[in-house]
């Protein structure tokens, strides 16, 4: 059984790895869907506005590329802190 020590500082990593990816979904999600939308829709990405691109499609592309992400990091945090 892991020492308590060892618990507290990889739920710590773990947490800041799920701020990090939580934050690039809020600025996806949100603030390129949303709030940034008509201004991204000048621009042009695969013949879409790019806003209306991050509404309908991107920010679920983006999600499920954090999910692995989350994946890759754990795991490899799991190897370093020997509880895989």
């Amino acid at each position: 059984m892991p020492d308590k020590k060892k618990m507290h500082d990889y739920w710590k990593e773990n947490l800041k790895y799920l701020a990090i990816l939580l934050s690039i979904w809020f600025v996806v999600s949100y603030l390129f869907a949303i709030l940034l939308a008509e201004p991204l829709n000048g621009i042009r990405f695969f013949g879409f506005k790019l806003g209306f691109w991050f509404a309908q499609q991107g920010s679920m592309y983006v999600f499920v590329i954090l999910i692995f992400v989350y994946v890759r990091w754990v795991n490899k945090l799991d190897k370093k802190y020997k509880v895989e």
